[in-house]
């Protein structure tokens, strides 16, 4: 008997299926008709966005110097982000991009020790572009910023949120410009696509769950809760 009703309840899913409605393009969302799933990304997809990476202190690097085999070396930058060479002597590279510190070796080479100097500089590991994670995650810690870093890339570097997280109190602290500024981030509505998931920078700090930076934004939350997008305040 049981048979009969197992099959007579999946007829009616079946039927209840068949009979919905199509999903329709609205301003808000487009539809893309006839579609088996997610195309391929092309190859400008799977490229990171520029965003420059610069040398801090204890950052490890490599400097070659094109023909001049004594000069090329892999060193750390020191506590205070210099550098020191022979034919040089100490370099400020804290807070310079690979070309620039590149560019300033070659000036200081330039005509008194080699001709036409050729210099490469490539950062081989960096513990000073990081980021905090803090809060309701398993594992909160400092964590290495890469250009493809995003608030969920973050928050899964710290082995994801913790059992009782509450997703839609994010916050993200940064300085913009000598100013602190913070946003109040809803995962739950980035997951389900309603806004991108914003990119992460060094020096960032976030924080999952209740928190003094959280309750800034008690007033506006109370009345427009983060879904549709974020809310980004100055701090005083």
């Amino acid at each position: 008997m049981r048979k009969p009703v197992i099959a007579f309840v999946i007829l009616l899913c079946l039927a209840g299926c068949g009979g919905r409605e199509p999903l329709r393009s609205t301003s808000d969302l487009t539809v893309v008709p006839d579609s088996a799933g997610l195309p391929s990304p092309n190859r400008q997809d799977l490229i990171a966005s520029d965003r420059q990476s610069l040398i801090g202190p204890l950052d490890t690097i490599g400097i070659d110097v094109f023909n001049v085999p004594d000069l090329s070396r892999e060193m750390q930058v020191d506590a205070g982000g210099r550098i020191s060479m022979p034919l040089v002597g100490t370099v400020d590279a804290r807070g310079k991009t690979a070309e620039e510190l590149a560019k300033q070796i070659e000036d200081a080479l330039r005509g008194r020790y080699v001709r036409n100097p050729e210099v490469t500089v490539n950062i081989k590991s960096s513990v000073s572009q990081v980021v905090t994670v803090d809060g309701q995650v398993v594992e909160p810690g400092l964590y290495p910023v890469t250009n493809q870093m995003t608030l969920i890339r973050a928050v899964a570097s710290a082995k994801g949120l913790s059992e009782f997280a509450r997703v839609d109190d994010v916050v993200i602290l940064r300085t913009v410009n000598g100013r602190r500024m913070a946003g109040l981030y809803n995962i739950a509505s980035i997951r389900q696509g309603l806004y991108a998931d914003p990119a992460i920078y060094a020096n960032d700090v976030i924080v999952v769950g209740d928190s003094p930076q959280r309750r800034l934004f008690r007033d506006f939350v109370s009345l427009s809760p983060i879904l549709a997008a974020p809310l980004i305040a100055f701090l005083q």
